[in-house]
């Protein structure tokens, strides 16, 4: 599985980007984060997740995950994140 992962804006605009590939994880690691992207049922999610009043200053996520042969990108607002999903953003935001 490859995740790409970018975080934006915020109150100083700035991106942060990485890409993971859990092949090269350890294995507790690994499936983890695997256990992560099932559980906020990733693929279902829908491409683009908005609050209906946007807040300045807020970050925007966007992530890609790609496995056996399926490939989806989902775009959030902090205010929007589903529960869900908040977990796996919180693992891949605090990975260095």
């Amino acid at each position: 599985m490859k995740i790409g992962f970018e975080r934006s804006g915020g109150f100083a605009g700035m991106i942060t980007s990485k890409e993971i590939d859990t092949t090269t994880l350890p294995n507790s690691e690994s499936n983890q984060l695997r256990q992560l992207v099932e559980t906020a049922d990733f693929f279902q999610l829908p491409a683009k997740i908005t609050a209906r009043t946007p807040q300045p200053d807020r970050f925007e996520y966007q992530l890609t995950v790609e496995d056996n042969g399926k490939k989806h990108t989902v775009t959030v607002g902090e205010q929007a994140v589903p529960g869900k999903l908040k977990p796996l953003l919180d693992w891949l935001d605090g990975k260095s």
